[in-house]
């Protein structure tokens, strides 16, 4: 009699480990899901441009990191090349209307009105221009365009207070 209570113990305490392990493995399971889910449902991961999609009009990419809203900028340039850039402005970031619109071959800065052409995207560094995202800050091939998760989570202090319309 005495070995069958024993026994029973044993029972409600394997149960028991069995509930624990299985909470701990959904709380591991939600916690994946939340942090690699951004909140349109999405699978938060690197920023994946296809090369077919470019054109010579300006293609927005937007993207979350975190609760940050950024936007990666993308066109054919007229030597063929495809160039990319953050849609925010290096001077005017911070105003929250640092960001670009097209306008014929040209991108207008929504906050102080700095033409820039479409051709100097990702080649021109500093002053009132796109933040540019260079050859070192992602890879490609014949068909796509990644930017990296780790890259962009870095950068979205450019658009803590970004004010797209």
């Amino acid at each position: 009699m005495g070995k069958s209570k024993l026994s029973v113990k044993n029972v409600h305490k394997t149960k028991k480990t069995v509930f624990v392990a299985a909470g701990i493995i959904a709380v591991v399971i939600t916690g994946f899901i939340f942090t690699k889910f951004n909140s349109k449902g999405n699978v938060q991961e690197d920023l994946i441009i296809l090369k077919s999609e470019i054109s010579d009009n300006v293609k927005f990419y937007p993207y979350k990191s975190g609760k940050t809203n950024m936007e990666v900028m993308a066109v054919r340039a007229s030597d063929g090349t495809i160039r990319t850039a953050f849609n925010t402005c290096q001077i005017c970031y911070d105003s929250g209307r640092g960001y670009y619109k097209q306008e014929g071959d040209k991108l207008v800065c929504q906050n102080c009105g700095n033409r820039f052409s479409l051709d100097q995207l990702e080649k021109l560094k500093g002053g009132c221009n796109p933040v540019p995202i260079t050859k070192e800050y992602k890879t490609e091939d014949d068909e796509v365009i990644v930017i990296s998760q780790a890259f962009m989570d870095a950068n979205k202090g450019l658009f803590g207070n970004w004010k797209k319309q």
